[in-house]
């Protein structure tokens, strides 16, 4: 077979020659590629070899078939699907397909895109080129499943404490099969391996998965979740939740109201009660004291006017139809005396904080008046010497006037004195 032209291959002696039937012969490119392969002229060739490269895509997505060679030798690429159709050959559109678009055409590629990708679109696609011989290249596609939103069954009402929940997830379609997984809460829950079974139309998997716990009165309101895990998501969320209600007998706790109680005021004992069912009934009780003090559907009980009588233990029974619960509470009812609260304590805290801005204020005006008073008095100081030195003129002048006067007083006396002195005695009479 080596040396043989393309010619003598397509003659009809050689075939016969070759004894084969007409219906057992293989496609002509098939017989053109392996005889002329065999011949080492064309061996040296390889630029003429097309390549591709495999593809996945989502179910519904888009994918791109990208062919490419070094050496067209003036021949065109072509595009065939699995069933060897041609879909495109070079730019001329073959297979009337609108899902089929052609991306880039060009002598050394040929490039096309198929859009929402069908599970039936699985498979080898060829890209040929022909040249002597005819070369193909080879693109698996790979198309993946989209699994289904899971199902959870088993659930069918509400549980009580301590009791084992079993809960069955499903899903379907996915390809390749997915994985399924459980959580309670953020709290992952360990389930039964994952069950596979292949759906009717031979491609796809339904996936199946069961999870058992013993529930606790934490779980009430909890919400159960299955996740199914698979790569066509794209780390996607895809889960269902059940929500789960337990069933628990109640629990109870008293607080009083004011939380400390003075002879005197009124007071409510609040018995709290918690449990699914709610309690619907309470019944209080004091020790020592018979019968009980109330039953009522009020949880509270009333102290119009407390006195020192009421002080002892006081006990609330809290029932629903899942069971009851006994709380106690002492009550020591102490003088009337007021005590400190936190009303008082937020009212000091206003005094003292109003008390130092006050304390400020009279600083700054002391500090003010301070700087005024001096201010006035720098400005004042030589009117203050010049007035204190008047004043001490006048008084001078009012002294030295005193003493004038005096002597002016005096004066007549003294010249009357004087002219006695200058004057001979008057001669004596006698007495007769």
């Amino acid at each position: 077979m080596q040396g043989l032209s393309l010619m003598e291959i397509l003659s009809p002696g050689y075939w016969q020659e070759q004894d084969l039937e007409l219906g057992t012969l293989a496609p002509l490119d098939e017989a053109i590629s392996s005889t002329v392969w065999s011949s080492p002229d064309m061996l040296a060739s390889q630029d003429s070899q097309p390549w591709t490269s495999d593809e996945t895509v989502v179910a519904g997505g888009t994918v791109v078939l990208k062919c490419q060679v070094k050496d067209h030798e003036d021949s065109s690429l072509q595009w065939s699907n699995p069933a060897q159709q041609t879909l495109y050959f070079g730019e001329k559109r073959a297979l009337r397909d609108n899902r089929i678009q052609l991306v880039s055409s060009t002598p050394h590629e040929l490039s096309i895109s198929i859009s929402n990708v069908a599970l039936a679109d699985e498979g080898e696609y060829t890209c040929s080129i022909f040249t002597m011989p005819v070369r193909t290249a080879k693109s698996l596609v790979t198309v993946l499943g989209i699994p289904q939103k899971p199902i959870i069954t088993g659930y069918k009402s509400s549980l009580r404490e301590k009791e084992t929940a079993t809960l069955h997830c499903q899903s379907s379609g996915s390809k390749p099969a997915a994985q399924l997984t459980w959580r309670k809460g953020d709290q992952e829950l360990r389930g039964e391996p994952t069950r596979i079974q292949e759906d009717p139309n031979g491609k796809t998997f339904t996936v199946s998965s069961s999870v058992t716990f013993q529930v606790t009165r934490e779980d009430d309101g909890a919400n159960i979740v299955c996740s199914v895990n698979h790569e066509s998501l794209k780390g996607a969320d895809r889960s269902t939740s059940q929500r789960i209600e337990v069933l628990y007998t109640p629990t109870v706790m008293i607080r009083p109201d004011p939380p400390h109680p003075r002879e005197g005021q009124k007071l409510l004992l609040h018995c709290e009660g918690r449990g699914n069912p709610v309690p619907q009934q309470y019944l209080w009780e004091k020790e020592g004291s018979v019968p009980p003090l109330k039953m009522t559907q009020e949880s509270a009980l009333i102290f119009p006017f407390l006195n020192k009588s009421d002080s002892g233990t006081y006990g609330c029974t809290a029932t629903s139809n899942m069971g009851s619960y006994k709380a106690y509470f002492t009550l020591n009812v102490n003088d009337p005396s007021p005590v400190p609260s936190s009303s008082s304590t937020y009212h000091a805290i206003i005094g003292g904080i109003v008390a130092f801005i006050v304390f400020l204020l009279l600083i700054l005006l002391i500090f003010l008046g301070h700087y005024l008073i001096r201010h006035k008095g720098q400005r004042c100081e030589g009117c203050n010497q010049r007035t204190w030195e008047e004043v001490g003129r006048s008084a001078k002048d009012r002294q030295e006037e005193a003493g004038c006067r005096k002597a002016l007083q005096r004066l007549p006396q003294l010249l009357e004195v004087s002219e006695k002195e200058k004057m001979p005695p008057a001669p004596s009479v006698p007495t007769l």
